[in-house]
């Protein structure tokens, strides 16, 4: 306004007040009372994306304790004994779950344990009594695993050596994550673990899923396991099963929310019920749990 005197240069360039940002206050995270519950998963020849180990700590640092052992994918007895014993020091219920290999693991290395509530299959091997792991992918058609084998030997402890197996690297994405952004697939391919041909040949012992409620992920349009085994061994377990239609063996990368769902759903069938509301953290424990398990303590009626 024309006579009145200028705004000071200071206060033309500073704001009269200070800017507040628009972003709501983060709600408080409920206090747990109690032990924490338990989870434990085991996997197979895939190594953990980024994904998951990112998944891992947002869990934890919601209050859910995961235990996801590395499976050692040297020998069948081995690797069950392994697992066997990370069940032997976890208190609490847990529900077990394994992918690709990981699942002929679990339907041994559960027995005698009878904190194990439920068993979930993720595109996994779930063998009877006798059955191998190569002998199952044989008896369907579809696999494209044997042909982009790649074996090689390894030393043993106690001298000589064994033969293992990797993917070759160039058919990887197309046999194991057919679904899963190239650089991601391409990352998993550098990663990927061997995997002893004991492991694939050795006969499974008898399986958990004949006294344990069982759920399985059936992935669609897998090239490792074909779909046509895993919708046979499902069936036959009298699991609870859904079908990922286009999935590919690593199913639980591209589609984790599917995986989780059907965790959970394990979880609250066997009685269980989760410690503290995932308002909030939905996306995240969803995805988390597609990788482990879902928390969860048994429902007891005083």
């Amino acid at each position: 306004m024309r006579g009145s005197s200028p705004r000071p240069l200071w206060r033309r360039c500073s704001p009269s007040r200070p800017r507040r940002s628009r972003r709501p206050p983060r709600p408080a995270r409920p206090r747990r009372v109690g032990p924490s519950p338990r989870s434990s998963w085991c996997t197979g020849r895939s190594p953990t994306p980024p994904a998951g180990t990112a998944s891992s700590t947002r869990l934890g640092r919601g209050g859910y304790p995961v235990v996801a052992p590395a499976n050692p994918l040297r020998d069948l007895t081995g690797d069950s004994a392994y697992i066997s014993s990370v069940l032997d020091i976890i208190s609490g219920p847990v529900v077990l779950v394994g992918h690709s290999y990981g699942g002929e693991v679990i339907t041994n290395a559960a027995a005698g344990h009878g904190n194990v509530e439920a068993l979930v299959y993720i595109a996994a091997f779930a063998p009877d009594q006798g059955e191998t792991a190569l002998g199952l992918t044989g008896r369907f058609p579809g696999s494209a695993l044997g042909a982009n084998l790649s074996v090689r030997p390894y030393p043993l402890p106690g001298g000589g050596s064994a033969p293992e197996g990797l993917i070759n690297q160039d058919a990887f994405r197309a046999v194991f994550a057919a679904d899963v952004p190239v650089r991601t697939a391409a990352d998993m391919a550098v990663t990927q673990r061997p995997v002893g041909l004991a492991a694939l040949t050795a006969p499974s012992g008898v399986p958990a899923w004949r006294t344990l409620p069982s759920w399985y992920l059936v992935a669609g349009a897998d090239q490792a396991i074909p779909p046509a085994a895993e919708a046979f061994m499902a069936r036959r377990a009298g699991a609870h099963t859904v079908t990922v239609e286009g999935a590919s063996h690593a199913v639980v990368v591209s589609h984790p929310g599917r995986a989780a769902d059907l965790i959970i759903a394990a979880a609250n069938a066997s009685g269980c019920t989760r410690r503290a509301p995932l308002t909030g953290r939905l996306e995240e424990l969803r995805e988390a749990a597609a990788w482990f398990a879902s928390a969860c303590e048994p429902t007891r009626t005083p």
